[in-house]
């Protein structure tokens, strides 16, 4: 599905549509790499090439808290493909090597291309008001399709706002118990668009930055309003099927998870106070139309994000705006342009900067993808979660550090979290 509220400080730790998710995410590529050599699980590639650090990398995920991991790593060694703990509670075996997950917010990049492409073919305006295309919403005049795709719109997220004075306005259910009662309902897209337009803007269209998605919802329906087709077609049309992504799809408002895939689990305590963990592998991703509802496997984002970033679905020009941060959109974790973090990464010498935008769902899954804007390395992977809580705050970013390390550092030391703004 997708993020939604900052909290935890994390590179990679999803802004999930719930409370205890954060901030910044991931873009990947692959552009020039040698031939990929296929690896195998225990940490060697095709090659015969030994990685062990990558293998205890994705070990240490594992240890942090959570069931399973599956990573793809593309760099100048070829191609390497590791995975760690279990697919499924109550079973040994290993997490399937390219299985299919859902990508939450990792969905983002995805719909802000298709809305570019759109701009390249005259078809919409970049900085023409949203509301000459959507009239029906009477949305302020003053928002732009650029502001929807940048998070400047103003746009109340749907999924939950955190107030001025730190606690939380409630979006629609998408946490705790009361996603759980919900996972299978059917929204809307208007539906959506609606609610975040009742609580009243933010702020003044352009004048800071929050994540909205609403506002990407939004971009759904400007795609099929100026295409007269659905977003899952214009999708195959023009990014699915020109690069054979046979594994992403839009899965509308069904439930199911293409098969090989980890399970997923989502732990809640109930109105007693107990703690309960149920299978949410089936869930209807309607809650985040188009702001988070992909599925997709760890090869098909490396593709993805490999021909995006090689200028392969996007002019020059486009491509730049892209990568270019919005000023207001600065933190931790880089700044936002659209549809993408740009961060220089502080993990050590020679890690330079990635392309960022993670994401994760209300429950199970969370998507990881990172890489460098020449794509000689990039880094994409899924992590579910179990039975356990794992430790957010601490633990986690330890082991999400040492992986991003050992990919984008060669193996030096440092932290994330202290990681430069691109500017």
């Amino acid at each position: 599905m997708s993020e939604s509220l900052h909290t935890a400080k994390s590179a990679w730790t999803p802004r999930a549509s719930r409370p205890v998710a954060a901030a910044a995410l991931a873009a990947a590529l692959l552009a020039g790499a040698p031939a990929p050599a296929s690896a195998t699980a225990d940490g060697k590639d095709a090659a015969g090439q030994d990685r062990p650090e990558l293998q205890k990398a994705v070990q240490a995920i594992v240890d942090a808290g959570f069931l399973g991991v599956q990573v793809r790593v593309n760099d100048e060694r070829g191609e390497w493909v590791g995975s760690a703990g279990r697919r499924k509670l109550g079973a040994n075996a290993k997490p399937p090597a390219n299985g299919h997950f859902r990508i939450g917010s990792s969905t983002k990049p995805f719909v802000a291309t298709l809305v570019l492409q759109l701009v390249a073919a005259g078809k919409i305006k970049l900085d023409g008001s949203v509301a000459d295309y959507l009239p029906a919403f009477k949305l302020d005049p003053d928002i732009t399709v650029r502001m929807l795709l940048q998070h400047t719109s103003g746009l109340f997220n749907y999924t939950g706002e955190f107030r001025p004075d730190g606690s939380i306005e409630p979006g629609i259910p998408s946490a705790g118990k009361e996603w759980a009662e919900v996972r299978f309902k059917t929204y809307q897209p208007e539906e959506l668009v609606r609610f975040g337009l009742s609580k009243g803007p933010r702020f003044k269209p352009g004048e800071k930055w929050s994540y909205s998605n609403t506002a990407y919802t939004l971009a759904q329906l400007l795609i099929e309003k100026v295409t007269g087709h659905s977003i899952a077609d214009e999708m195959k049309l023009r990014i699915l099927g020109p690069l054979k992504l046979q594994g992403t799809m839009l899965p509308g408002a069904s439930p199911e998870l293409p098969r090989p895939h980890p399970r997923g689990y989502f732990r809640y305590q109930d109105d007693a106070g107990r703690w309960k963990v149920i299978d949410v592998t089936r869930q209807n991703p309607s809650m985040t139309a188009a702001a988070g509802d992909m599925i997709s496997t760890t090869r098909d984002l490396h593709t993805f994000f490999s021909a995006l970033n090689q200028g392969k679905l996007l002019p020059a020009k486009l491509l730049a705006e892209m990568r270019k941060p919005h000023p207001e959109s600065y933190g931790p974790f880089g700044g936002y342009g659209l549809g993408l973090y740009v961060q220089d990464l502080n993990l050590g010498s020679d890690c330079g900067t990635v392309l960022h935008h993670n994401g994760s769902t209300a429950g199970g899954y969370v998507s990881v993808l990172y890489g460098t804007p020449d794509g000689k390395k990039t880094l994409t992977a899924s992590i579910t979660y179990g039975d356990a809580a794992p430790d957010l705050a601490q633990a986690f970013p330890k082991a999400r550090d040492n992986l991003l390390k050992q990919v984008f550092c060669d193996g030096q030391a440092g932290s994330a979290d202290q990681a430069k703004p691109a500017r």
